[in-house]
């Protein structure tokens, strides 16, 4: 199966020419091993902390289901590698990188993200 590998659907909104930073949360808001979503200029980004604290955030936008539900995925590893499988068909997904790991030729689009020394988690566009 060929999925697009978009943001969402070819409505979505166009990837922006410069990076900026959106103030999303606090650091301890988010619950190790589970995910949160948050809408940033129209883009539905899926931020997970895994267990040993680090951060790692992707588009939310299921390319197998159509769904934006990436947030509510299963963390786990596969080989090492961290990663978010798909509450919908469990399709394994690279947290690092975005890249399907059951169908190589489908990725998800990942943004920036970082833990400030206030305390805040900042995704980058």
């Amino acid at each position: 199966m060929t999925a697009d590998v978009q943001t969402g659907p070819a409505h979505a909104v166009p990837a922006p020419t410069t990076t900026r930073w959106h103030e999303v949360c606090a650091y301890e808001d988010l619950l190790p091993e589970r995910g949160a979503c948050a809408l940033l200029e129209g883009i539905q980004v899926a931020i997970f902390r895994t267990f040993d604290g680090e951060l790692f955030a992707l588009s939310n936008f299921d390319p197998f289901s159509g769904a934006y539900v990436i947030a509510r995925g299963i963390l786990g590893t596969r080989g090492g590698t961290p990663t978010v499988a798909s509450p919908m068909y469990k399709q394994v997904f690279d947290l690092r990188t975005g890249r399907c790991l059951d169908d190589t030729e489908v990725a998800l689009p990942t943004f920036g993200v970082r833990r400030t020394p206030a305390g805040r988690v900042e995704v980058a566009l």
